[in-house]
């Protein structure tokens, strides 16, 4: 049976979500050029488009798309004789063996985290190669100008090609020095995935799921560094609770109203036995400390039975790793449940000039007004998050509380 048009382009984008890392991570081992990878994976992308209408979504529609760009990528190498060095290389690789996935994938991240490049330009890099974001989706993540970023990609794939910065994944000294920028592009990849800011959809499973999975694989190449370990425990916690988060039709569920017994209790027992073991190397940092917090919330039986003042504690020691105003923003909420919304919300208000651009600053500071009796200030600035939020079930939440 041949989908709907609609049905189908619905299908490529998620599809396309899902495999643009792997296609760009494969392709640029093959290729060793990363502007002719992202065109071959784009153009994989419209062949599916044109096609799938026509003949129907393939059974492994990765696979199609895999095959469609090697075969395009050939087409393109054998038409320019820039290339011939290349196409006897591509024409002897099959691009789809899993091993080789998970090799590709790691040497990508290692690659866009090369030292040579700022860490502004190593995460963006990566993003955009690895996780498949668009421009807008990274502006939005650093809450810079789409412009930026651009110049950060371009400027940081030139260097690339004139560093001759080798496509590998590191040893010894030279695997810690990038450590930081890998772990800070797992981290982003993450949370877009856990929940997205973009308008197609609520959560990407997919891309949380990929970025659990790479973080194992560099635990596995480094398993004594215990931000690693901590950024691992982190996943895995946050992951166990996910399930409650949205109802059946979709709509998010907030952490007061979660129903628990949904909880995975394997996973948060297993996010738990990671914290431990990163905590045993007597060196912790941000990811460790955020897993900390999130075991804090996993432990707690109710809502009623959370442990704020801990909580509080904890942001204060992420304070001193990272200070910067979206973790202040996430302690001024834990503080407004252990000294008050009053007090959190002077807190909030010290960010606004920082934060003005951040929706979740205008629904923070709406939520506090509301405890203190102010509607119509509450009111304003949930407008306000509305008009700056994408996600489809943040926004159908802000037009809930805006209807009631």
């Amino acid at each position: 049976m041949t989908p709907t048009s609609t049905a189908t382009d619905a299908t490529v984008a998620a599809v396309f979500r899902e495999e643009a890392g792997r296609l760009t991570a494969a392709l640029v081992r093959a290729l060793g050029d990363f502007d002719l990878a992202e065109e071959v994976v784009q153009d994989s992308l419209v062949a599916a488009l044109e096609t799938w209408p026509k003949q129907g979504i393939p059974d492994k529609p990765g696979a199609w798309l895999m095959t469609t760009a090697r075969r395009r990528a050939i087409d393109i190498l054998r038409r320019d004789r820039r290339y011939r060095d290349k196409l006897a290389l591509l024409e002897r690789s099959d691009m789809t063996s899993d091993p080789a996935e998970a090799d590709d994938r790691l040497r990508l991240i290692f690659t866009c985290c090369h030292p040579a490049l700022s860490q502004e330009a190593q995460v963006a890099l990566t993003l955009r190669a690895v996780a498949g974001f668009t421009t807008a989706e990274i502006a939005s993540a650093f809450l810079v100008a789409e412009a930026t970023v651009a110049q950060r990609i371009v400027r940081a794939k030139r260097k690339i090609v004139d560093a001759n910065i080798p496509y590998r994944v590191p040893a010894g000294t030279e695997l810690a020095d990038r450590l930081d920028g890998v772990l800070s592009v797992l981290y982003l990849m993450f949370n877009e995935g856990y929940l997205s800011r973009g308008a197609q959809a609520a959560m990407r499973r997919d891309l949380a799921n990929d970025a659990l999975w790479l973080t194992r694989l560099v635990a596995r190449l480094m398993p004594d560094q215990p931000e690693v370990v901590g950024l691992q425990a982190l996943m895995t916690l946050n992951l166990a609770r996910s399930a409650a988060r949205f109802d059946e039709a979709g709509e998010m569920v907030l952490l007061p109203d979660q129903d628990r017994s949904r909880w995975d209790s394997v996973a948060i027992a297993d996010g738990m036995a990671l914290l431990d073991r990163a905590g045993a190397m007597h060196a912790p940092g941000t990811y460790q400390l955020q897993a900390a917090i999130a075991a804090l919330h996993s432990e707690a039986r109710s809502w009623a039975d959370t442990d704020w003042h801990q909580i509080v504690v904890l942001y204060d020691a992420l304070l001193g790793h990272v200070d910067s105003p979206v973790v202040r923003l996430n302690r001024a909420v834990a503080l407004s449940h252990f000294a008050g919304p009053e007090v959190a919300l002077g807190e909030v208000n010290d960010l606004a000039l920082v934060l003005s651009g951040y929706h979740l600053f205008h629904s923070t500071r709406a939520e506090l007004l509301d405890q203190l009796g102010e509607p119509v200030l509450a009111r304003e600035a949930r407008r306000r998050a509305l008009d700056l939020c994408q996600n489809p079930a943040e926004r159908s939440l802000l037009e809930r509380k805006l209807r009631s």
